[in-house]
């Protein structure tokens, strides 16, 4: 029997950290959005539909970023204080060969690194001992 490859990635708009989970243990990455602008651009501050657009490639390189880090894993839980994960979700639906990606997404504060990898533990570790009717109430699954 082939073993699931587990990932939490906890993430807002600008870092991301990946946590692998493997046999109890988690390796972690972080992985950063580049600086939407800087200032050696030569940017006029007053054009506002340059610097949206500019943010929004930024962002979407970001993203790219992380489906790189995605695409090897059977589940994934997104999870953080913003919208980021929804909008990496989303991202993520319209790559058809990913489709196979359980993926989870939770709404949760700020953390530590300790408190991000305990989450991600807890989370995989009790997903694996849970009833179908459990998961149901305490999870959103796509």
């Amino acid at each position: 029997m082939k073993t699931k490859k587990l990932l939490g990635i906890w993430m807002d708009h600008s870092i991301a950290h990946s946590m692998e989970f493997k046999n109890n243990m988690i390796v972690s990455e972080t992985i950063e959005a580049d600086s939407f602008i800087r200032d050696d651009e030569g940017i006029n501050w007053k054009d506002e539909s340059l610097i949206r657009n500019k943010e929004q490639i930024d962002l979407s390189n970001y993203f790219e970023k992380l489906v790189g880090v995605i695409k090897d894993f059977d589940e994934v839980l997104l999870f953080g204080p913003t919208e980021a994960k929804t909008e990496l979700f989303n991202q993520i639906d319209n790559i058809h060969n990913l489709d196979m990606i359980k993926i989870t997404m939770k709404t949760t504060d700020k953390m530590t690194e300790n408190q991000r990898q305990a989450y991600v533990r807890e989370f995989f570790t009790v997903q694996g001992k849970t009833s179908k009717s459990i998961k149901n109430k305490s999870f959103f699954f796509f």
